[in-house]
């Protein structure tokens, strides 16, 4: 099944934004981002967010509302559209998961992952306050929280 969108979840714990640390097998460079992938055959968005939240931080999240519908930046994605979601913990103990595609799970693996707050960003770390995806996707999802009434 072609992956066209990546579905992302926002997962928002008072104040703190869930984020995973991918770690490349071969350079050792790590970086944050949002936990997320493709849709599996005959699932609905709502369900691939959960799917992938559970896969990748061992969370149960309730998928609350879509947050975000993006196109991807030409050339840094094979994803054509990012689907942010915006999703709240049923159970509390995340921890780092796995990545079930084994072409996936040889290049990176998931090191670990962290709540960092989405309005102060002085606790976000070197790596991600530099990182040109991430950084300027939780602004927006700040921006996007702000508004929304839900």
């Amino acid at each position: 099944m072609p992956r066209d969108a990546r579905y992302q979840a926002a997962i928002m714990q008072d104040g703190k934004i869930l984020l995973i640390q991918h770690r490349e097998h071969e350079s050792g460079r790590a970086y944050w981002l949002l936990p997320g992938g493709g849709m599996e055959e005959d699932e609905t968005e709502e369900e691939a967010v959960k799917r992938e939240v559970r896969e990748e931080t061992n969370l149960e999240v309730k998928v609350e509302a879509l947050l975000l519908d993006e196109p991807a930046q030409p050339g840094k994605s094979g994803y054509k559209r990012y689907k942010t979601y915006l999703c709240s913990p049923v159970t509390l103990n995340a921890a780092p998961g796995y990545e079930p595609e084994p072409e996936v799970a040889a290049f990176y693996s998931i090191a670990q992952v962290g709540w960092f707050s989405i309005e102060d960003e002085s606790t976000w770390t070197e790596v991600i306050i530099n990182d040109l995806i991430t950084a300027p996707l939780l602004r927006r999802i700040r921006e996007a929280l702000a508004g929304y009434s839900g």
